[in-house]
Parts: C-alpha cells; structure tokens; sequence
C-alpha cells in the first residue's frame, strides 16, 4: 500500500465518529444503511451522514442500493490492507 492511501484512510479514522461508525457497520449482520447507525449514536442523521461520506471516498466503506435505501458495508480487503500496512509500519518504527 502506497503511504498516500493509507494516510487518506487514517485521516478518515482519525475521528471517534468515525471509528464509531465503521465499528457498528463491521458489527452489522448485512449491511445497515444510515438510519441503524444513527439509532446507535446521539448524533443526527445529517451529521452521521457526513462522517459516512469521508468513510466512502476513503474506501472503507461502500454502498449497497436495498430498495430505496442505501446501505453500508465494510470492505473486507481494504481492512485487510490497511491492517497489514499499519502492522509494518510500527514495526518499522520500533525496531
């Protein structure tokens, strides 16, 4: 992984809502669209939306039509790359 595209996904997990947000649609069964994420947070719909939307272009996370609803989900490999990226990473710096 480029240290560009693991910098982007950082800064979109830099924020608690964030890491909120992708930790309750990792947790989900299916997808979950923004409505179950907002029932699980004090937050509004507008303002779940929007930490959603920097999940999205990060990559993390990507969007399923289900009727008239978008929904969410966790992109498996993503994850996995930046786990690993990471992983070397603090390797890297305390070794």
């Amino acid at each position: 992984m480029q240290d560009e595209d693991l910098a982007v996904m950082m800064r979109a997990l830099g924020h608690p809502v964030r890491l909120s947000i992708l930790k309750i649609v990792a947790k989900s069964q299916q997808s979950c669209c923004c409505a179950d994420v907002t029932q699980c947070l004090p937050l509004a719909q507008s303002t779940v939306s929007q930490h959603i939307k920097v999940l999205l272009e990060a990559g993390l996370i990507e969007r399923r039509s289900e009727g008239t609803k978008n929904c969410y989900v966790v992109v498996a490999p993503k994850m996995q790359k930046l786990e690993s990226a990471f992983g070397s990473l603090t390797r890297g710096l305390i070794s």
